[in-house]
This record gives C-alpha cells, sequence and structure tokens, in this order.
C-alpha cells in the first residue's frame, strides 16, 4: 500500500509539473504594446498572495494583457506616453493595449455596456460620468487596495492627496489624479495694456465686463452652448460653495429635495439673468464647443471663459503673439469674500470585471508618485492631485500655473470647497439644457430654478 501512495504521488507531481509548464507557456504569444486588440489574457489566476496583490514588484508575477483607457483632450497624451512606456519597462512580461483619443469614450461605450471593459480608465473628457459607472456597478471598489498604497518616501497615499477621493455612500471607487479647477481666465498683456480691471467678486466682474463691451465693441463672455456643464462647472458651483459652503454643493450636486429653488441658489441665479440681460454673454454660444468658444477668446472675440488648467496647452498651436494668460477663480461671489473654488478632479479607476485586475492595480500604483506629479505638469500645464509637489524646481512648469498654485493655497485669497462626487449626467444634462435657456435670454432665473428642481426630482425617483 505504501509503494502504491509512492507512485501515485510521482504520477501527481509529474502531471502538476506538466500543467505548470503548459499555461507558463500560454503567455509567450504576446501583441506589441499599444495595439488594439480585444484578445485579452485572464491572468486572475496568477499566484497574487503577496500583501499589495503583486501590485508593487518588477518580479514577473504581473503578466499578461493590460489593457488601458484614456481620453486625450487639452492635457495631451504625452505625460501618459511617457507612464506606460516606464511601466512596460518595469513589468516587461504585460503587454499594454492603449485605448486613447479624443472620442474614446464614445468608441468604448459598447465595450463597458456589454461588461467588456478595459482593465484601468482614466474618466475624463465628454460622454464620461465617474458618478454614472459607480451608479451603474462598472468601477472595482479600492477602498482595501488603497489603504496599502505608499508614495516614494512611503507617506500613505491616502494622506497625500490635495483632496480626497470621492466616495459612494462611504466607498471608494476611483482614484483622484488630475487636481484641476475651472476658474476665469483673460488676458493679462490686454488688461494692462487697456487698464481694465481684473474682477475680485461679482460686481467688479459686471463693471469689468460693461467697461470692455462698450470700449472693445465685443460680449464680454463666452463659453460652450453645445456643453451647458462648463458654466454649471466653471461659474455656478464656485458660486455654490461660496454662497452655502459644502452643504449646500452636497445638496445641488445629489439633487436633494428644495436645493434648486432654495434663496442661495435663486440669488446666484439672478446673477446669470442679469449678465443675459445686460449682454454680457456671447450672442453665438449656443452653437459653439469648448474649443470654438476657447479660440474666440483668444482672438479677442471674447474677454472672459470659465475653463480648467488644461486652457493653454489644448491650445498651444493657436495662440497669438502677445497673448499673456491671466487665471482667477471665477467671480461670483459677493464683494468682501474670497474667491471660491471647486475642485474638478479626473480619476483613475479599475474595471469591476477588469480581465486582469493584478496588472490594473500594478498600473495604478505606479502611477502616484510625485516624480510623475511634476512631470505632469509640465507636460500639462496643469496639477496632479498630490501634496508636497516642488512646482518652481522645474523650469517647464508655465508661470500661469506657478501663481495659480500659489494662490489656490493662500486661504486669504481662497477658500476651497469639495463636492461629494461629481454631479451624475442623468441630472447634469437636463439642468444644463435649462441653464442655456438661461443664458441665451429665453428664460428666466425663477423659470430656470423650477426646471432645475424638476430635474432633481427625476433624478431621485
Amino acid at each position: 500500500m505504501k509503494r502504491m501512495n509512492g507512485k501515485l504521488l510521482l504520477l501527481f507531481i509529474a502531471m502538476f509539473m506538466l500543467a505548470f509548464v503548459v499555461a507558463c507557456g500560454g503567455n509567450g504569444d504576446t501583441e506589441e504594446a499599444g495595439t488594439d486588440t480585444d484578445d485579452t489574457e485572464d491572468t486572475e489566476d496568477t499566484d497574487g498572495s503577496s500583501d499589495d496583490g503583486g501590485a508593487s514588484d518588477g518580479d514577473g508575477e504581473i503578466s499578461g494583457d493590460l489593457e488601458i483607457q484614456y481620453f486625450v483632450g487639452g492635457y495631451g497624451d504625452s505625460w501618459w506616453k511617457e507612464v506606460i512606456s516606464d511601466f512596460q519597462e518595469e513589468y516587461p512580461d504585460v503587454n499594454i493595449i492603449e485605448h486613447a483619443g479624443p472620442n474614446i469614450n464614445e468608441e468604448m461605450r459598447s465595450r463597458w455596456v456589454a461588461n467588456d471593459p478595459p482593465d484601468v480608465v482614466y474618466i475624463d473628457g465628454a460622454g464620461s460620468s465617474e458618478t454614472q459607472m459607480v451608479e451603474d456597478g462598472q468601477l472595482m471598489n479600492l477602498d482595501e487596495f488603497v489603504q496599502d498604497i505608499e508614495l516614494e518616501n512611503g507617506d500613505a497615499l491616502l494622506d497625500s492627496f490635495i483632496v480626497e477621493p470621492a466616495t459612494y455612500d462611504g466607498e471608494i471607487y476611483s482614484l483622484p489624479l488630475v487636481f484641476d479647477t475651472w476658474g476665469t481666465w483673460y488676458d493679462r498683456a490686454l488688461f494692462e495694456e487697456k487698464g481694465y480691471e481684473v474682477p475680485t467678486d461679482f460686481e467688479s466682474f459686471m463693471s469689468s465686463m460693461e467697461e470692455i463691451k462698450e470700449a472693445e465693441g465685443i460680449d464680454p463672455f463666452v463659453t460652450s452652448g453645445q456643453h451647458p456643464y462648463y458654466f454649471l462647472r466653471g461659474m455656478l458651483n464656485p458660486a455654490f460653495g461660496a454662497a452655502g459652503g459644502d452643504e449646500l454643493l452636497a445638496d445641488v450636486t445629489t439633487g436633494a429635495e428644495g436645493a434648486w429653488t432654495s434663496e442661495p441658489v435663486v440669488e446666484i441665479m439672478e446673477k446669470v439673468e442679469r449678465m443675459a440681460q445686460e449682454g454680457m454673454f456671447d450672442s453665438g454660444l449656443g452653437a459653439l464647443n469648448h474649443t470654438q468658444s476657447q479660440m474666440n477668446f483668444l482672438l479677442h472675440d471674447n474677454a472672459f471663459v470659465p475653463v480648467g488648467f488644461w486652457l493653454p496647452n489644448e491650445m498651444a498651436n493657436d495662440i497669438p503673439e502677445g497673448f499673456e494668460f491671466g487665471f482667477i477663480p471665477s467671480p461670483m461671489q459677493d464683494p468682501g469674500e474670497p474667491y471660491a473654488i471647486v475642485p474638478d478632479l479626473r480619476p483613475l479607476a479599475i474595471a469591476e470585471n477588469a480581465e486582469n485586475p493584478e496588472a490594473a492595480k500594478a498600473f495604478v500604483e505606479f502611477v502616484f508618485t510625485r516624480e510623475y506629479a511634476l512631470s505632469f505638469s509640465e507636460h500639462t500645464g496643469a496639477i496632479m492631485n498630490l501634496t508636497d509637489v516642488d512646482l518652481s524646481q522645474s523650469d517647464d512648469v508655465p508661470v500661469y500655473l506657478t501663481e495659480a498654485n500659489e494662490m489656490i493655497n493662500d486661504p486669504e485669497q481662497v477658500q476651497i470647497y469639495h463636492m461629494p462626487h461629481p454631479m451624475s449626467a442623468d441630472l447634469e444634462q437636463p439642468i444644463g439644457d435649462a441653464l442655456m435657456s438661461l443664458m441665451l435670454g429665453n428664460s428666466t432665473a425663477e423659470e430656470f430654478v423650477e426646471a432645475a428642481e424638476a430635474a432633481a426630482a427625476n433624478y431621485r425617483n
């Protein structure tokens, strides 16, 4: 009986080793990094028993296809190319498949609907909504994973964010990669030449626009009518923060009952109605997409535009000679109050149905370093969402960004307000439609808040 057990044991070992060799050989046929393919390898069965799920070392545990989806807009893609190339060098057994471009959210929509998503997704650009993806169960819960991530000097990642991750019922489903903030841009050179006032509050904003309208013969304010959320995020959210703090921001974002018809919101929308009545909005904004509105601004067809930090980088090839970007937080607050900003975070997430979750976790952990944060500012002219990054140490970081960073971190000049998470597209879309009607002068502030409250009620139900 003992001899029989020994033979069975030897046979078992031989079969196990044969299976192991065959399994290891299955990863040999990989495609070149950056190619587009749907033939992804399922590597969930690789040994992920290390404390960090196999996501922090390059010893060959992390392998197989890794699909990464990222939107290419104002920030460009040069930073992504650098990070992906470095990750490929660190993890040579991973075959990286990039899905990228200005229309990538629409192009990949069918994959997400079919529950066949890429492994990692950078959530940005038109057609993307972090909140919607969480509500639809498309993103992985990262609560446990993020607890163990450390930066290169040992700082815990969770303690190193400028703004903490969004939470949904207390759970984390994405990590905020980009710290952007919408603000109001102007041509500093023009303002200095003509002596125009740089606004410090809503009343000085109106007087500055009135002066420019008369002197230049232009409609002073432009935004994208095709994307009304530019005005909502760029002008209204800071105003809501200044008027009612984080609580009001949370209420309008989640569509809480009575939020959109509350007194502070009505007063803010009356300011927008006043802008429309006095002809401050570009009369043709309804037909403008975001790049057209930005081009009009650069050509001095308008004097102010609400955009994030991506503006100079996105329009780099179209900046007229002598144009100098000036940035202020959107001046919707009352006189005597500091500027208000609401960070607009662009997150990185892992798909709930990721084919290669271990490689996805390795990539997410790899990205969050202060070295890449400085590199991000050099490549994009924007800020990565990490503290203690000295932008002044690099001559490649634009002056406007260094100045804006100093202003944002001065509590005497700027008050920072926080949303619990981005507004769901199901709420933002109908509110944007009502907002366009108000900006074009086709409705009143009262009619807008009634329409917004109805949209919120429909969203809650």
